[in-house]
């Protein structure tokens, strides 16, 4: 039999809070508001605690379990990847981080045009605990990052004709105690926007998406603001953070607004 030297003694009396694999690059299918399932290649950190007693954890055992659950990793089912590796490793709290791109069909506003735009989408899970004796304690979040374009109200006040607009980034990470879709997510925040982002345009398009963003000004705090409102009316949600940045045009900074809510 061979020797289990993680299984062995640790003298040093120090536990360790995390400890696992790192920057895994692993295929898994998640959950799909309109096809059911879309495969993806999901950039994975796992971990768990480990007592000071013990040299080291299973490296193994991390992958073994994410194999088991890899042709459906949804949200419904991450708590019990969660406790699956909690028990393996026969630890007292696992923590997974996953982030990956996912794929939404767009239609292009006035050539109705048809394309994929990419969003990057995590999910992120800590469990603690025993769930028999009630004494589990779990915090699962999903985000999702959405490319926007806005205009700036303070460029379009003071200027005779014009106003300068710049892409940006919106991270939304939401706790929530029902299934929460990304597409709707996505559509939120995009509807906050001085306009949205699209893999293919026509000129026709161009020239709606550069109008609409005329009429449609707004600063970062605005963007924040509004995707803040929308979420704090949806019950399902327990805790939210919104950001916002804006890689400036004509500046030589980032603009950055936070909500947490």
């Amino acid at each position: 039999m061979l020797i289990d030297v993680q299984n062995s003694k640790d003298k040093r009396g120090i536990a360790i809070d995390k400890v696992g694999i790192k920057n895994l690059s692993y295929p898994i299918a998640v959950l799909d508001k309109k096809k059911s399932l879309q495969h993806t290649i999901a950039n994975i950190n796992m971990y768990v605690d480990l007592p000071h007693y013990f040299k080291g954890t299973h490296m193994s055992r991390f992958l073994e379990v994410l194999n088991e659950y890899r042709g459906e990793i949804s949200i419904v089912k991450f708590p019990d990847v969660l406790r699956k590796i909690k028990h393996v490793l026969n630890a007292n709290s696992a923590s997974v981080e996953m982030e990956f791109p996912y794929f939404i069909e767009k239609t292009a506003p006035v050539s109705r045009k048809k394309s994929l735009m990419e969003y990057i989408c995590y999910y992120n899970g800590t469990i603690r605990g025993a769930k028999e004796d009630a004494g589990e304690e779990s915090i699962i979040r999903i985000g999702v990052k959405v490319p926007i374009n806005t205009l700036c109200p303070c460029s379009k006040e003071i200027s005779e004709y014009g106003a300068h607009n710049q892409r940006g980034v919106v991270s939304v990470s939401i706790e929530f105690s029902k299934l929460i879709w990304f597409e709707d997510i996505i559509e939120s925040v995009e509807s906050c926007a001085s306009s949205p982002i699209y893999s293919l345009l026509k000129r026709s398009d161009e020239r709606f998406l550069t109008e609409h963003a005329y009429e449609n000004p707004r600063f970062v705090e605005d963007v924040v603001r509004c995707v803040a409102g929308i979420l704090k009316k949806d019950k399902d949600i327990k805790r939210f953070r919104v950001e916002a940045e804006n890689f400036e045009s004509i500046h030589n900074h980032n603009a950055y607004a936070m909500i947490e809510g």
